[in-house]
């Protein structure tokens, strides 16, 4: 084989890996931009504080319909989400006070980082995504989240119906692919890994 030949099979493999990889990482962006989840941060490890956590899960996911009813898409979920911060504090103050303690509370919609987690027979991938945040107390123990938006985390809530076709509804085939058999990916996730750390590293 030529010198020539053998470059431009190089660069025609490279061109082809590099598409696959830039696919990936879009279909990886859309998920991450799909999505609105709820992050909720206890005050410590201990049983008490854990437990707290869930109550004021359970309250929040109780109230989801009242807060939130009438929400048909997610730019309209962030925007009701955004309104009603105040609102969602005094909730989350009104469980801790029930249970005597008194607590600080702060409830923010932000952007953040976070890792990969298994949320039934799916996987959310690691990435930033919108999220409503709540911190109580020193904000020092295990976390418990959800995706609100498709509403993934209804079942959480004892007294509220689940919802089990929202992911099927909501996401593409694709997408539900990679949240279902992330392992088939674990090579690809790897290289968007690697390029965002160097993305972020080259733009400091």
């Amino acid at each position: 084989m030529k010198k020539t030949d053998i470059i431009l099979l190089t660069g025609l493999i490279g061109s082809i890996i590099f598409s696959n990889f830039a696919g990936f990482e879009k279909k990886l962006d859309k998920i991450e931009h799909e999505v609105l989840r709820m992050h909720i941060l206890a005050n410590s490890d201990t049983e008490y504080d854990q437990n707290l956590k869930l109550k004021v899960r359970d309250k929040l996911l109780e109230n989801s319909d009242e807060i939130f009813g009438g929400c048909e898409n997610l730019e309209e979920m962030k925007i009701r989400a955004n309104e009603k911060l105040d609102e969602i504090n005094d909730i989350v103050l009104d469980v801790i006070h029930a249970n005597g303690y008194n607590y600080t509370v702060q409830t923010q919609l932000v952007n953040m980082e976070f890792d990969a987690r298994e949320y039934g027979d799916i996987t959310m991938p690691a990435g930033k995504y919108d999220a409503l945040r709540v911190t109580i107390g020193e904000a020092e123990g295990h976390n418990w989240w959800c995706v609100m938006y498709p509403p993934l985390c209804i079942p959480a809530a004892e007294k509220v119906e689940s919802d089990e076709q929202a992911a099927e509804d909501y996401f593409e085939a694709e997408e539900l692919d990679i949240m279902k058999n992330p392992d088939k990916y674990e090579v690809r996730f790897k290289c968007v890994e690697l390029f965002r750390g160097l993305k972020e590293k080259l733009s400091k």
